[in-house]
């Protein structure tokens, strides 16, 4: 755990929309957190700080509630559908040890052979990892891949500790070619079949 992600938190008594508000305006945003058979509990966070964090997907925030340390996972970011203010956030309660599952951005680096495209099916992969050890992202490399190649969970390999939650025949990636390609080349190949028959 980094120091970055030690959060000072307040603890709320108020509910509420009209106190939502008010804290959103005072550059904080609401929070409940979860877990653990535990009571939920509805806390502050400072807005500033705590945006830039959620930008990573699963963070794992370490919190500071009255002087008590609180490992937890973000779960849920509600914005704002217009403006994209965060409105509300659901956090997790985790124990180090412990295993989640997450959902985990897939990442595409490589091209893929020359006159061809890939279609990325599955944005994300679920994972069972270690709370305190999430990764970032799945590396999947594309590179030389030719027509019709397909790359499915089971291809990707996981990080260091990382199991595998979703099916192991989920479609990640597709190659194809281009419609506009496959069509110039049958117009070239039908133009030359005409010229060889004349």
């Amino acid at each position: 755990m980094s120091e970055d992600n030690k959060v000072v938190v307040e603890l709320r008594e108020n509910f509420g929309k009209g106190f939502a508000r008010r804290l959103r305006a005072a550059g904080k945003i609401p929070a409940v957190i979860y877990g653990h058979g535990t009571e939920p509990q509805h806390v502050a966070l400072p807005g500033h700080q705590v945006t830039l964090l959620i930008r990573r997907a699963n963070a794992l925030l370490d919190l500071d509630i009255a002087g008590a340390s609180q490992l937890v996972l973000v779960k849920d970011v509600q914005r704002d559908p217009v403006l994209q203010i965060v409105e509300h956030i659901d956090l997790l309660v985790v124990k180090k040890g412990e295993r989640v599952h997450v959902e985990v951005p897939v990442h595409v680096i490589g091209e893929t052979a020359p006159g061809t495209i890939f279609n990325l099916d599955a944005a994300s992969l679920r994972l069972d990892v270690e709370a305190t050890h999430i990764p970032e992202n799945v590396v999947v490399d594309v590179t030389g891949r030719e027509e019709g190649a397909h790359i499915y969970a089971a291809d990707i390999a996981l990080p260091k500790g990382a199991a595998l939650v979703d099916e192991p025949d989920l479609l990640i990636i597709g190659v194809s070619a281009p419609a506009g390609a496959a069509a110039e080349e049958e117009e070239a190949a039908a133009e030359e079949g005409a010229a060889a028959a004349e």
